[in-house]
């Protein structure tokens, strides 16, 4: 079966999945690494787009907008006495030499870029990175070398970007392959409950193809944005049972290459 309609009868039929059982471990490989091709596009689309709006925004606002500062000794220092919030379009800039606002009040922000006292911290979509000024390697900083930065650093997107998406690709696919060898081990305790008995190895080609249906819906929602509660819980959940109802399904179930 093309590994596209595998891709697609695994959203819905348990009994097409109990098919693949002993198809070609390398055939059930490359599906894992398809599927997680397809789960990481929204992130990355989302993360290369805020990079790219990021950056040239960044220039701009640092020189046009934050007053003058310097980043001594791991620190950033200005004149102004409180926080200043900037909205640039889908943007928020943070400026707070002042230590009033933390990383974790930046955490959970959207399109968020702070420059706090200690720290540099980009928020999106929930999820924050940081950067204290002690790890830059310059002593002192100032508004005028921080611009240059940036520019420098934006005229080498071309090359950061595929690197991190790269990155960010291999760290999924080896979560997916650990979360696929997960479900396997359940599926030892849960065959006993279907009263069925099968090797490991055919377990991990089942679970590979059980966890395709969670892994697509939450890239759907994750493209539209949407915060689904208890996600993990509920992707654990759906892909159990998913194997569980394939496990039912052995008896009957033709094998397919």
């Amino acid at each position: 079966m093309n590994i596209f309609k595998q891709l697609i009868v695994s959203l819905y039929s348990p009994k097409d999945i109990a098919r693949f059982q002993h198809q070609g471990i390398g055939k059930t490989i490359f599906y894992v690494f398809l599927l997680v091709l397809i789960s990481v596009l929204p992130s990355v689309y989302y993360f290369n787009t805020s990079m790219i709006n990021g950056f040239e925004t960044s220039n701009e606002t640092v020189e046009k907008d934050f007053p003058s500062f310097t980043i001594e000794n791991g620190e950033l220092n200005s004149d102004e006495t409180a926080p200043m919030t900037i909205n640039k379009g889908n943007l928020t800039f943070i400026f707070d030499s002042t230590g009033t606002i933390t990383k974790q009040a930046v955490n959970g922000s959207d399109n968020t870029i702070a420059f706090l006292k200690n720290e540099w911290v980009y928020a999106t979509a929930g999820q924050s990175q940081s950067m204290p000024y002690t790890l830059m390697g310059i002593s002192t900083l100032t508004d005028e070398n921080m611009i240059e930065i940036l520019s420098a650093m934006e005229s080498m997107l071309p090359v950061m970007i595929p690197l991190i998406d790269l990155i960010i690709y291999l760290l999924s696919s080896a979560m997916k392959f650990i979360e696929v060898s997960v479900l396997a081990f359940f599926g030892l305790m849960l065959q006993r409950m279907v009263d069925k008995t099968m090797q490991y190895r055919h377990l991990w080609r089942l679970s590979a193809y059980a966890v395709t249906l969670p892994t697509i819906f939450f890239t759907i929602m994750e493209a539209l944005k949407t915060i689904v509660p208890g996600g993990f819980l509920i992707h654990w959940f759906v892909a159990v049972i998913m194997l569980m109802l394939t496990l039912k399904e052995l008896n009957t179930a033709k094998t397919s290459d």
